[in-house]
């Protein structure tokens, strides 16, 4: 087996300042996020630009690389409102590692206001060969984000002909866009959504049915099962149990999907993640792959999944013709504050109502869970409460076993 070039980066989402954290704390190598502006995930809540200054401190505090997506297609109105927000960006010294994006425009935008910036191209621009690779590469490229659409015979022969200190970037886990990388206008078309623009709604995953033009009102399902079906609702792409094939295809960060998902999402991805790829770059040519990261990883809400075009083009076995709902077997009941050593109590942030008797199970970076019953709660005044029923409230618990603050409780639905 050939030597991977480097470690793979394990690159996790940050929708807000809140998720940035945990994705740090959880063992992320690289954060990347939005501002309010120009994000190709105008819903995740991002960062203003004072979030985005503490977030990009705590990060390098913590040796974690922070990326800025800059990736929408700008219309001629972006671009003052864009020269306007870099020139406040570089004004304030922001310290952030690379900028993601898309339009050529923009890169020379960029570059033209902030010169040392980092250019990263995302995704979005549908990036496919390598004599494409090699053109970015002139204009100041450093990295790559590879469409979804290449398979890994097509990752090995690109990383062959580009220059050596070209990076490749890669989805490894999460949504997987029906139309090609994003470039998708349904959304615009059904309710004046621009998903180019950051406002993406999702109507691929919306339940269709077919209606006759003679026939207004009945309604006739596209599968013979009588129930409709949804068929353009891809499978999430989980790429965990294939490391050492990212590894070896010259991929050099594993990008997670899910800028907006739960802070108990991204802990819980990226925690398995970092488990699989340690485990590999430890001893690469004796790695087994454990199944205890596949199942722990499935305790947060997801889809099917499917490896996407990494092994061959997908084919009706990528799609769910059943439903777009999510699997959600476990609930994600409180984030640990604090803790105090000398009487085992925990100061818990309630996500979800909890009640005694409950049993619970407490995760945390870089450490098996272990799992309790819920003895003892209080509120905030110390008054023994039986349920914790009210969202974010602060409770004191007795834990079974120490915690350390961004631990997470969660527990099994009924």
């Amino acid at each position: 087996m050939n030597e991977p070039l480097k470690k793979m980066e394990l690159l996790a989402p940050a929708g807000d300042l809140e998720k940035l954290k945990i994705a740090v704390v959880y063992g992320a190598d690289a954060v990347y996020f939005g501002g309010e502006m120009f994000s190709l995930r105008a819903g995740a809540g991002n960062m203003t630009l004072e979030e985005m200054k503490e977030g990009v401190e705590f990060a390098h505090a913590r040796g974690v690389k922070c990326y800025l997506t800059v990736n929408i297609f700008a219309h001629n109105e972006d671009i003052q409102p864009l020269t306007d927000y870099l020139t406040q960006l570089r004004d304030i010294h922001m310290d952030l590692d690379a900028y993601i994006v898309s339009d050529p425009g923009i890169i020379d935008l960029i570059q033209e206001i902030i010169p040392e910036a980092e250019i990263h191209l995302s995704t979005q621009a549908n990036m496919t060969n390598f004599r494409t690779a090699n053109f970015w590469y002139k204009f100041g490229v450093k990295r790559i984000v590879l469409a979804r659409e290449l398979t890994f015979e097509e990752i090995r022969q690109l990383r062959q002909q580009i220059p050596e200190d070209m990076e490749l970037e890669a989805f490894v886990h999460g949504a997987m866009c029906i139309s090609y990388s994003g470039r998708c206008l349904l959304s615009n078309f059904m309710i004046e959504r621009d998903a180019n623009r950051g406002a993406c709604a999702h109507p691929c995953r919306w339940k269709y049915s077919l209606v006759e033009e003679q026939r207004p009102g009945e309604y006739y399902p596209v599968e013979e099962d009588g129930r409709g079906t949804y068929i353009l609702n891809s499978r999430d792409l989980c790429m965990i149990e294939h490391i050492p094939e990212l590894a070896e295809a010259g991929i050099v960060s594993a990008k997670i999907e899910g800028r907006m998902k739960s802070i108990f999402y991204v802990a819980t991805l990226v925690s398995a993640y970092r488990r699989a790829i340690d485990a590999y770059y430890e001893d690469p040519e004796h790695y087994i792959f454990r199944e205890e990261w596949m199942s722990e990883m499935m305790k947060a809400s997801h889809r099917e999944f499917t490896t996407g075009f990494y092994f061959h083009q997908p084919t009706n076995k990528d799609q769910n013709y059943q439903t777009s709902a999510y699997t959600r077997e476990y609930s994600f009941t409180g984030l640990v504050l604090d803790y105090d050593p000398e009487n085992g109590i925990a100061t818990v942030e309630q996500r979800n109502k909890m009640v005694l008797g409950d049993e619970i199970e407490v995760m945390g970076p870089g450490r098996d869970f272990f799992t309790q019953t819920l003895k003892e709660m209080y509120d905030e005044e110390g008054t023994p409460v039986q349920s914790a029923p009210h969202p974010q409230q602060i409770l004191r618990i007795r834990m079974d076993q120490p915690v350390r603050p961004y631990d997470m409780l969660r527990k099994k639905r009924g």
